[in-house]
This record gives C-alpha cells, structure tokens and sequence, in this order.
C-alpha cells in the first residue's frame, strides 16, 4: 500500500515538473535567444528567418554565449531608453490615477447607499466586459475633441477611469465588517476620518491586487498607443518590438527579455496579494 502510494506520488510531482517545464520554457527560449551571437541565431532560426532552407532547430543552451545582443540593445540604441522612460511614465500617471478615482469610488460602491446604486455598478460591469475595439472609435472622436490626440493624456485619461481596478477594490472593500465602521462612527469618525484609517488599511490587499495587474496590463499597452499616438518619439516600450527587423533576432530575444523583467518582478512581489483576491472572489460567490 505504502509502495503503490510512493509511486503515484512520482508520477503527480513528475507530470507537474513537465507542466511546470512547458509553461517555463518560452522564457527560457527567450533567455537562451539572447545570449547567442548572430552566426548561431541564422544556423538555429534560418529557415523561420528566411535565409536558409530546412527545419528550424533549438538548443536549451547556446553553445557560445555572449552579451553582445544586451550591449547594442542597452547602449547602442537611443530609442529603446525613450520607450522606456516613456512607458514608466504611462504606467506611473495611470496607477496613481486610478488610486485617487478608483479607490474612493470602489469604496462608495461597496459602504454608502445612493439611488440607482445596482444599475450604475451594472453599467460598471458592463464597461468591464467591452473590448478595447468596441470603445475605440467613441475614444478617439473624444480625445480629439479635447485636443488630446498623440499626447500621453490622451492614454492616460482613458486608463484612469477605467472600471476594472474598481470592480477588483469593490470585493475587498464589501468584506469590511459593518459593525466596525459602526463603532468608529460612535466614537466620533467620520466619513472622511473611516476611509483612510479603516477602509484603506482593511482594503490594502484589494489595492495592491488592483495596482499589480493595472500594472501588468499597462506595461504592454499596445493597441491604444497604435491608437492615439502618431508621433514615434512618445510610444511606450511595448511599441519597440514590433519594429525591429527579422535579420535583428539576438536585439528582439534581448528586447523581449528586458520588458519582461519588470512585469515577473511586480507579480512575484504582489502575488500573494493576488491569491488573496482569488480567494475573496471565490468565497464572496
């Protein structure tokens, strides 16, 4: 018994290792890609690249590994710096936008009653669910009317307002016990003084969890840039790729690597505050 229970304990921690393997592997593709040189990149990628025929080949490990690749890309190449500056200035202007709009309106949503209050939430939800295509033409006759047409207000405005990290606070904010706020109201809180003394402490894991994937979504813009900006010297980094050539694989492998980097590193920081909110979505249903 003990031994057929050691045997399919193997066989689950061997099938999740290949899971966990599968999901691994393009970004181990992308580490490997950035670390070989030209010559090695055209005798694995040639036939995708269009120099050579046969099949395309890969190695786990470059067989000569060099840096030149992160050199040219991290100082040989002016633009790739204003794509970066340009989209920590996007993402910093929209998160902290939407702490000072979604946060106080996550917060009336989930502890003040008003008229009409469930249709509004609705519409909410509904802005929600609607992709980017279905909204663009409306955003653009907008932010042209406003003069906001190739400016970054003209991403930043939009993403502030956006109904999505509302949606997420909401959740957090609704779990505050009501009896709490009751007693801070008899000891003589008001609104203003129960908001940032007892709902943004309560409420801190829904508030990180917004901000994490705002950031995750905002740092790979990609659609709205193409949208509303003509001028090239304001487009975010997400815009760099897709303009390098295909004789430029090592710059694009490096280039992919780079914007990764900040991405991987928010979600592990916030993950647990992410696994909160998973879990308080899931008991609040």
């Amino acid at each position: 018994m003990r031994k057929s229970k050691k045997i399919i304990h193997f066989i689950i921690i061997s099938f999740l290792g290949i899971l966990g393997f599968t999901a691994c592997y393009p970004v181990l593709f992308l580490l490997t890609g950035s670390l070989m040189g030209a010559g090695e990149l055209t005798d694995c990628l040639g036939p995708a690249l269009g120099g050579a025929g046969g099949y395309v080949s890969w190695r786990l490990l470059p067989v000569y590994p060099t840096l030149k690749a992160y050199v040219n890309l991290l100082i040989d190449s002016p633009e790739f710096f204003v794509m970066f500056w340009n989209s920590i200035k996007l993402t910093g202007a929209i998160l902290a936008g939407q702490l000072l709009v979604g946060v106080p309106a996550a917060w009336g949503f989930a502890k003040f009653k008003f008229p009409f209050k469930k249709a509004l939430f609705m519409v909410y939800i509904l802005l929600m669910m609607m992709p980017f295509q279905v909204m663009m033409l409306s955003n653009y006759l907008v932010l042209d009317k406003l003069h906001l047409i190739d400016t970054h207000l003209g991403i930043i405005l939009p993403a502030v307002f956006s109904t999505f990290p509302v949606f997420i606070m909401y959740r957090f904010f609704e779990s505050v016990p009501d009896a709490v706020i009751e007693s801070a109201r008899i000891d003589g809180a008001g609104n203003f003084q129960i908001f940032f003394y007892l709902g943004i402490p309560l409420g801190s894991a829904g508030i990180i969890s917004a901000m994490v994937l705002g950031f995750l979504e905002y740092w790979n813009l990609i659609e709205q840039p193409l949208t509303f900006l003509k001028t090239k010297s304001l487009w975010p980094l997400s815009l760099f790729l897709p303009n390098i050539g295909l004789n430029e694989a090592g710059i694009a492998f490096t280039t992919s690597v780079v914007v990764l980097l900040p991405a991987m590193l928010v979600f592990l920081a916030g993950q647990d505050y992410l696994e909160q909110g998973i879990v308080a979505a899931a008991v609040k249903e």
